[in-house]
């Protein structure tokens, strides 16, 4: 059964060739596809382990030599070909930042990992970024939003989704939609149902707002956590919990 959650690492890890081979023919849309079909794999093969209990170091070891791929070089290769192109090595340089920032949050993330299963990740993962920039490219880059909007939101994704990575903020991991994870947490798990929902409703164009409100709450737990601290106030026990003393159970 170990090599069954491995089968969907895989197949995470042929989307972001795929993406890889649309973008640099100029097929961004189906570029950016490839990118989310990459994320529902990512998300089974995590599925899959904690099902079957087969995590291991090899999985994820494997997970992040595919994440690397679907969410680090191709959104960076997306970035490049549909935006930064005209802009020679500036371009290059600022597209490639996703790409090294992501190596760097999943170095930083494997290093400091003790078991399988946490809270919380320290800065965002490397998926969400990469999702941003597909679903803004699907539904929103010079279509709901005006050329000039476009071009501010290329340039705040393309500097602002690196530095969330590698950034200490704390974002929520996904819920099991176990009930024990229901009884413990349960406005976390309503939060993602809902946002599943409003996904399928508006057929996908929901997507950019989710992933920019994900984005948000790591940044908004953060300040509200130094304001109490500068008005004297004291963290709850699960903000104290950092990713390196976690004890895990499930693949990222």
């Amino acid at each position: 059964m170990g090599f069954i959650p491995s089968l969907f690492t895989v197949l995470n890890l042929f989307c972001g060739f795929m993406s890889i081979i649309h973008a640099d023919a100029g097929n961004f849309s189906q570029a950016c596809l490839f990118i989310l079909y990459a994320g529902l794999f990512d998300i089974f093969d995590g599925a899959v382990a904690r099902f079957t209990g087969t995590s291991s170091k090899f999985g994820v070891e494997l997970d992040s030599l595919a994440d690397l791929v679907s969410f680090g070089v191709a959104p960076s290769i997306i970035l490049y070909k549909a935006f930064f192109i005209s802009l020679d090595g500036l371009g290059i340089a600022l597209s490639a930042l996703i790409m090294i920032f992501g190596a760097l949050r999943l170095a930083r993330f494997n290093a400091n990992l003790i078991g399988f299963d946490k809270n919380f990740f320290i800065g965002v993962p490397i998926p969400i970024p990469a999702v941003t920039v597909s679903s803004f490219f699907l539904f929103y880059f010079n279509k709901n939003f005006s050329p000039g909007l476009s071009e501010i939101f290329v340039y705040s994704l393309a500097i602002g989704l690196p530095l969330l990575m590698v950034s200490t903020f704390k974002y929520d991991t996904t819920p099991k939609f176990s009930v024990r994870e229901l009884k413990e947490r349960p406005v976390k798990s309503v939060i993602v149902i809902l946002s599943i929902i409003l996904v399928l409703i508006t057929r996908g164009e929901g997507l950019f707002a989710f992933c920019l409100f994900y984005l948000s709450t790591g940044i908004f737990r953060s300040t509200r956590n130094q304001m109490k601290k500068f008005f004297g106030g004291k963290k709850r026990p699960d903000e104290e919990e950092t990713e390196e003393n976690l004890k895990l159970k499930s693949l990222n």
